[in-house]
């Protein structure tokens, strides 16, 4: 295969298709997405054996156990899978929404209009309910997307893109409103990532080293985030069996995703109180303990933190530890160590908690409540297309609002300017 020419060809029919979908009703893209949440039913057998077969490859390949975990799917997966589509189709559709309407002193009328951003590369590792969901939500939004998955699931990503277009066809929408790269040759994503011309915005989801590899190689704008080095603050103020609760579920409710916290700050004053509880639950659950001098001065059951603790996504069962003097000494190392993804604070001070929410710089901050929150379905956004951390266009979760712009719209009544 000529992947250049594949490329810039997927390109140019995404660019085309993208016009048609732009102009889409709602009701004919929630036709298509009850369509492909009908077909992903309907063909859950021939998911299930394309997926056993990318299942079994990767086993051989001896690829990473969590990994293989991500890339399995079951009937209960995939029935998910299915009603995150119908989810997606019940969300309000924002295109052609017009807000802030308002009357200039020449009478016209200026407001703002919500717009499909156009074509959306999106390129990810491992989990085969990408494709639907990153489908389901680019349609919605009026969208057209070329999906690239990790090679490791490209039998699971075909089957699936196959009731997407089955869906598409149901609609009457073209077909090529959702692509799913076909080759598995790594320098397919170098040239998605320099298809300027095709595409307006790559969204990766996967490791570090897959959005490093983007950040480095993109002519395109991205919606990402590297690193979810997560922190809670347990602020001299709180409720320590509160406190507990949540520093608990922070950590342990799931170890590998983004949202999960990596470091704990803990005030001095507050500490010999909450931390000998807290850490001898982390220790049931087989956490291990990487704690500053303060911390290890309580719980001496810790390995000595290093200067890497601090900066670490761990996505597994290690938790760094430190104490502070106080909300400004928390403040100060997530500004030096954090990864402006998200952060939380627990407090029943009011003045402290406001100053968390307007001094700590995370694209998500939380008063008295577990950085697991930090999500689309839990934001009430329905669903997301991954996390932002960046400061233009989307920041935190990124759900169809996220994948639209808005464009200025003028209403006049013959007015000419003098």
């Amino acid at each position: 295969m000529d992947v250049r020419s594949y490329m810039h060809e997927t390109g140019r029919r995404a660019r085309a298709a993208s016009r048609l979908v732009a102009k889409a009703d709602t009701a004919t893209k929630n036709r298509a997405l009850a369509a492909i949440a009908a077909a992903i039913r309907r063909e859950s057998a021939r998911l299930l054996a394309a997926n056993a077969a990318d299942v079994a490859e990767a086993r051989k390949a001896g690829l990473d156990g969590a990994l293989v975990d991500r890339l399995a799917l079951t009937p209960k997966s995939i029935e998910a899978m299915a009603k995150g589509v119908e989810e997606v189709a019940a969300l309000p559709d924002p295109i052609g929404r017009i807000t802030d309407l308002e009357r200039r002193p020449t009478g016209i009328e200026v407001g703002r209009m919500r717009v499909p951003l156009g074509v959306i590369g999106i390129i990810y590792e491992s989990r085969p309910n990408v494709t639907a969901d990153a489908a389901a939500l680019c349609l919605k939004a009026g969208n057209a997307t070329i999906l690239r998955g990790g090679s490791e699931a490209i039998r699971s990503n075909q089957a699936i893109a196959a009731c997407v277009r089955e869906g598409l066809r149901e609609a009457g929408l073209p077909e090529d409103a959702v692509q799913v790269v076909e080759t598995t040759d790594r320098a397919a994503v170098g040239e998605l990532l320099r298809m300027n011309e095709y595409v307006d915005i790559i969204v990766p989801r996967g490791g570090k080293g897959l959005i490093e590899r983007v950040m480095a190689e993109s002519r395109i704008p991205m919606i990402k985030h590297l690193d979810g080095v997560c922190h809670v603050y347990i602020d001299d103020a709180a409720d320590p069996e509160k406190a507990i609760r949540i520093a608990d579920n922070a950590k342990t409710q799931r170890y590998g995703t983004c949202n999960t916290m990596e470091t704990l700050l803990v005030a001095e004053a507050i500490a010999p109180k909450v931390l000998p509880p807290l850490c001898r639950i982390y220790r049931e659950k087989g956490v291990e303990l990487r704690g500053d001098a303060g911390a290890r001065a309580i719980f001496p059951d810790m390995v000595a933190a290093t200067e890497e603790d601090w900066t670490t996504e761990y996505l597994g069962p290690i938790l760094a530890v430190r104490v502070v003097k106080d909300i400004d000494e928390a403040m100060d190392h997530i500004a030096r160590y954090g990864s402006a993804h998200t952060d939380a604070i627990v407090t029943e001070d009011r003045a402290r908690a406001q100053r968390f929410l307007r001094e700590v710089d995370s694209s998500s901050v939380l008063v008295n409540a577990s950085t697991r929150f930090a999500d689309g379905f839990e934001y009430g956004l329905g669903a997301e297309i991954g996390i932002s951390t960046d400061k233009l266009h989307a920041r935190g979760p990124v759900g169809l609002e996220g994948l639209t712009s808005q464009k200025f719209v003028v209403l006049g009544t013959g007015q000419v300017r003098t």
